[in-house]
């Protein structure tokens, strides 16, 4: 019987465009995972994002217990929400794995605070480019043509560029098609993003943790890997790409996942080392 992997996605990607990760997961893996946080009325992003964990203990909770174990994987904003997830559904989880979820502590944190205090986050987040994404296409190709444009989605696994084109957007009841994650929940999460409440929970966890990130990641540079490190210790790697390297080498990262629990089961079963770099 597969183990339960349950995924949750990054801010503005919603759970669909991870769907060649989970397909080279299987069988060994049953991937699921709430399809996008933050659209349920009754949960929206506040500070320090309570109600979207509620969503996700709530989703883990109503999964039917057949899997021998379950894993929790988070991409970004995933990431902390398993950590802080973790401390209400342990003993039940396995061990997590941060995708690109490095741990905001120290200065950095300091830095969130008073970013979100003065107004100046908008200069550390991509705020005002997630006030500007475009919302409206034609039709899917449109979409998939306009992000094919773009130097960052040009980067993708074309079969991922196309499930964001075609699952990342859905109809708009005029014959178009529109952003599925709504910007402005994109935004509102952006802004809500807790600092000090992910390290004390990953502090407090006693289950394996380990971390995966992008070589390339701006997100990795400006945070730093200090306070992930001090939690992993061992359990970290790395694969080519930025921080949305899930989307640019969906094989690789399904690849470093299996080895990255394989790990955290049994530290001798991991079919390759971690591959050190500094960040």
């Amino acid at each position: 019987m597969p183990d339960t992997l349950v995924l949750s996605h990054a801010n503005g990607f919603p759970l669909p465009v991870y769907r060649r990760v989970l397909e080279a997961l299987a069988p060994e893996f049953d991937g699921t995972g709430v399809p996008r946080f933050g659209h349920d009325p009754s949960r929206p992003p506040t500070v320090g994002w309570p109600y979207l964990v509620d969503e996700l203990v709530e989703f883990v909770n109503a999964l039917p217990r057949l899997g021998e174990r379950l894993w929790l994987v988070g991409h970004s904003l995933g990431g902390y929400l398993s950590l802080l997830a973790a401390e209400r559904l342990h003993p039940r989880v396995a061990g997590i794995v941060l995708l690109d979820s490095p741990i905001i502590a120290g200065i950095s944190a300091a830095a969130v605070r008073l970013g979100r205090a003065t107004g100046l986050d908008r200069w550390m987040m991509p705020l005002e480019a997630t006030r500007q994404r475009r919302r409206h296409w034609p039709d899917i190709e449109a979409a998939h043509a306009h992000y094919a444009a773009k130097p960052a989605f040009a980067r993708w696994d074309p079969r991922v560029l196309r499930d964001y084109a075609a699952h990342g957007t859905t109809a708009d009841g005029r014959g178009g098609r529109e952003l599925l994650f709504d910007r402005d929940v994109e935004f509102r999460i952006y802004r809500s993003l807790p600092t000090a409440r992910v390290g004390d929970a990953a502090r407090r966890l006693g289950i394996p943790v380990a971390f995966i990130g992008g070589r390339r990641s701006r997100e990795v540079r400006s945070v730093g890997m200090a306070a992930t490190r001090a939690l992993v210790g061992e359990r970290l790697s790395w694969v080519e790409g930025s921080h949305l390297f899930p989307m640019e080498r969906p094989d690789e990262t399904a690849a470093a996942l299996r080895s990255a629990i394989a790990g955290m089961r049994d530290p001798a079963a991991a079919t390759a080392p971690p591959q050190r770099r500094r960040a």
